[in-house]
């Protein structure tokens, strides 16, 4: 194959419009080099160069010599975009390429095109015939999807943005959100939105209003392919986004949506983005969406939940993950992925399966907790390099490995799972001169306090069941009776679930603790204090244990929230996590807070 560039490649490129059949055509890399997980480089035919970009998944092309600065590449698959704040100028996104000729000594440029006679052609004669003749002979009595297909090439999603022209997409509705009402001071209205994936599996949001919403809601079926095209883009809003995508569509009562019926379909490939269980504290009741890889590491059976909104049961399934960090999470399944997933997972729970879940709320229930939702996608033994990974990990040393729970011992100086406990310090008056905290949602702090009293005659401890840890009651004949897991056991364990008294030099508060925490903080389990209360005689242990734990010094991390009281909303405070005090980290604090001061008053 000759080493030579398209002729007036480029012009013709720059010349095509929408419905053009799109040639193949060879040009010079030029200025080849890395931005971010992308490359740039100048296309040059020899009279003309066009700033070019090629995607993070052409790197192994590069890395391995196939596509070189100076060489020739042969482009199959191509965008070209309008760049933004620049009028008239243009850039081509290659998305599919091909390696033609290795580097060559020099840029090619017209002189040298001219007396050398540098012919090459692409593999597709384009000039033979117009754009209209091949698109009608291609047509024949194709339906109408495949015209669409036919007369607009269809683009990937990685090459839409704001400033691009017309565009048609191919994609599968992956989840289809439900036709809601609003009500704002322009009126009324109605929106739903859809999540779209395209072949390669990169996914967008889209969202239509009013007119649209009413057109399209029972067009767009889940799972069902479509081509889309007249939408439009913009930024998305971090807050409200449910995809990884900087941007969203929106789609109007003018945008093409057709269902591609008698065309090939595709399976999107599933792409994560995985937070290791250890990152997952700042994710807390937040609305951003995690994908998480882990070990299972046991399952619980099925329970039933009485849901708030509608007074209906659900079933719920809890299974545990633990991955490389050593950290475990509880992640609760709900409705089919808790009877059927769950149980599948449950039969092969003794070879510990390795699970990819998509899409998960992180919550604060035991500190850090994952739910799934409507829209999670949970893959089993995945083919990726992740879980093979893991695997492995876990086979060799993770099986013997000790783990503790994300959402408990925190650590006190280091910025992982739930915070620092340096992060959001605040004095116990910042409780008591602000009544209203966490009246909206629960908020997170961290304090340093001195225990300053335990009640003795409360009740410190509740009845729990050993494979769930929820409560349990007496059965009628013996034993104990678990609701969650619709069992009766013989014996059942004991769980803190106590309030203490803190105090500082500015006041005092009282926390709400939960077992794991209140353990560190009594120095012993509830089963062990239980036998201390049961033994008589003046020296009680039990309060010798109590007053030993009171008038030490913690690190707490807490949530502050409201809960209602006899018809009064009360301030709830929870201990989240409990720490030992790191004295030479409280003295590089102070360090800081003495600094800040001077600068405030200088």
């Amino acid at each position: 194959m000759e080493n030579s560039v398209t002729q007036d490649g480029i012009a013709t490129v720059l010349s095509l419009d929408s419905s053009s059949v799109q040639p193949q055509i060879v040009v010079q890399v030029v200025d080849l080099k890395p931005v971010g997980n992308r490359y740039t480089f100048n296309a040059n035919d020899g009279k003309m160069k066009i700033k070019a970009m090629l995607p993070g998944t052409l790197t192994s092309e590069i890395v391995s010599g196939k596509i070189q600065n100076l060489g020739l590449i042969r482009l199959l698959d191509y965008t070209a975009n309008d760049i933004p704040g620049k009028s008239g100028e243009k850039y081509l996104l290659v998305t599919k390429c091909e390696g033609v000729a290795s580097a060559l000594g020099s840029e090619i440029k017209s002189e040298l095109k001219a007396s050398t006679g540098i012919t090459l052609k692409p593999k597709q004669e384009f000039v033979a015939k117009s754009a209209s003749q091949i698109i009608n002979e291609q047509r024949g009595n194709a339906a109408p999807a495949g015209r669409m297909a036919m007369t607009r090439r269809v683009h990937p999603l990685v090459s839409l943005n704001p400033y691009q022209g017309s565009w048609t997409i191919k994609v599968r509705v992956t989840n289809k959100g439900v036709l809601r009402t609003y009500k704002n001071a322009r009126g009324e209205g109605c929106v739903f939105n859809v999540e779209l994936t395209d072949e390669e599996g990169t996914q967008i949001q889209a969202t239509m209003f009013n007119a649209a919403a009413k057109k399209f809601y029972d067009t767009f079926q889940k799972g069902k392919v479509y081509y889309i095209s007249r939408g439009s883009l913009k930024l998305a809003n971090k807050q409200f986004k449910t995809v990884q995508n900087d941007y969203e569509m929106t789609l109007n009562e003018y945008s093409e949506v057709e269902e591609a019926r008698s065309e090939e379909m595709f399976i999107p490939e599933t792409k994560f983005n995985f937070v290791p269980i250890d990152e997952l504290g700042p994710y807390v009741n937040q609305k951003e969406l995690v994908d998480v890889i882990g070990v299972v590491q046991s399952v619980s059976p099925t329970m039933s939940i009485r849901r708030k909104s509608d007074n209906e049961m659900i079933p719920k399934r809890d299974i545990i993950l633990a991955d490389e960090t050593k950290k475990t999470v509880v992640v609760s399944l709900w409705n089919d992925l808790a009877t059927d997933l769950g149980q599948e997972l449950l039969d092969m729970a003794d070879k510990f399966p390795v699970i990819a879940i998509k899409s998960l709320k992180v919550g604060d229930f035991q500190g850090v907790s994952l739910s799934t939702i409507s829209k999670s996608d949970v893959v089993v033994n995945p083919d990726i390099p992740e879980a093979a990974k893991l695997k492995s990990w876990y086979d060799s040393e993770g099986k013997e490995t000790s783990m503790s729970a994300i959402g408990s011992g925190m650590n006190a100086s280091a910025n992982n799972g739930s915070r620092s406990m340096y992060s959001d310090r605040v004095c116990l008056s910042h409780f008591t001169t602000n009544p209203s905290l966490g009246e909206d949602k629960p908020v997170f702090f961290s304090t340093r306090a001195y225990i300053s009293f335990i009640k003795p005659d409360q009740a410190m401890w509740y009845r729990a069941c050993k494979t769930c840890n929820k409560k349990v009651t007496e059965a009628m004949d013996s034993g104990y009776w678990c609701e969650g897991c619709q069992k009766k056991d013989e014996e059942c364990s004991l769980r803190y679930i106590m309030a203490v008294k803190v105090s500082d030099s500015t006041g005092e508060a009282w926390f709400s603790a939960f077992n794991d925490e209140a353990e560190k903080m009594i120095g012993c389990t509830a089963d062990e204090l239980n036998v201390l209360k049961s033994e008589e005689g003046e020296g009680n242990e039990f309060q010798t244990k109590l007053k030993e734990a009171t008038w030490s010094s913690h690190l707490f991390r807490v949530s502050v929230s409201q809960q209602e009281y006899n018809s009064e909303k009360r301030q709830r405070i929870t201990v989240r996590g409990v720490a030992p005090v790191d004295f030479a980290a409280e003295t590089r604090l102070l360090l800081q807070d003495i600094s800040k001061n001077k600068k405030t008053s200088q």
